[in-house]
């Protein structure tokens, strides 16, 4: 089965930016590798969710696109019952694996994000969906389907880049061609979402905006939650009415 022929023709997925990932998939719990820098914002993030849901213990929580389980991992360790998904299955191994040496029980599954909301509407507290809207052909298609899988009440978490001249410069000139922190080719500015562009779809999904703040890099302080510069790569928490 070649690579696109492994998707059906109704998966919102491009099979080459799957391929990128999977062909990294050993790399994810590399600190010092292709995924360093989600490695140094991954506290920021769990502490931003831990804050907005007021504490994960006990709580039902899904992970959309989530890679080699970074977040999830993390999730599952602030006592939140956590579920994966990701339509690379490579990362996915990797996710599993790691979890096992971990003794973490996480529950990986390889499934489209709509098809999953289908089967599971309204199951879930939490659902995080971080770094990957900007890597689909149609984010709003994920964000409807984050919408259906929360509950009534519950909290929706999205990150992702900003799309003008400086997220361009530092998000793709400077990241992946100067500093080289992630790979050439990792992003396309074209798919960066504008704020007001996420919110829309979140508004059109029923989800109504919380808290915004930008993940920033100073040289001095490093990476940090920033409430008023959303410039470049932004988190936001968002509720279920």
């Amino acid at each position: 089965m070649s690579k696109n022929e492994q998707f059906s023709n109704n998966d919102n997925v491009d099979p080459s930016e799957i391929e990128k990932f999977s062909a990294l998939a050993s790399r994810w719990w590399d600190p010092e590798g292709e995924f360093k820098p989600l490695h140094k914002i991954n506290p920021l993030r769990l502490d931003f969710i831990e804050q907005q849901v007021a504490g994960l213990f006990g709580k039902q929580v899904v992970d959309v696109g989530c890679g080699g389980g970074l977040l999830t991992e993390g999730l599952a360790e602030r006592g939140a019952k956590v579920k994966g998904i990701d339509l690379a299955e490579q990362s996915l191994e990797v996710a599993r694996l790691h979890a096992l040496e971990s003794q973490l029980n996480i529950d990986y599954e390889c499934i489209a994000a709509e098809n999953f909301a289908e089967q599971h509407s309204g199951q879930f507290d939490v659902v995080t969906c971080l770094e990957m809207l900007e890597h689909v052909p149609d984010p709003e298609s994920i964000v409807r389907a984050c919408a259906k899988m929360v509950r009534p009440g519950g909290q929706v978490f999205f990150s992702t880049l900003n799309r003008n001249t400086k997220s361009w410069l530092l998000g793709i000139v400077a990241a992946e061609h100067v500093l080289r922190w992630v790979p050439k080719g990792t992003h396309d500015h074209q798919r960066f979402i504008k704020p007001s562009e996420l919110l829309s779809m979140a508004d059109n999904a029923g989800l109504q905006a919380e808290t915004m703040n930008g993940i920033v890099y100073h040289p001095l302080k490093g990476f940090h939650l920033h409430p008023h510069d959303v410039d470049v790569n932004y988190i936001v928490s968002l509720k279920k009415y």
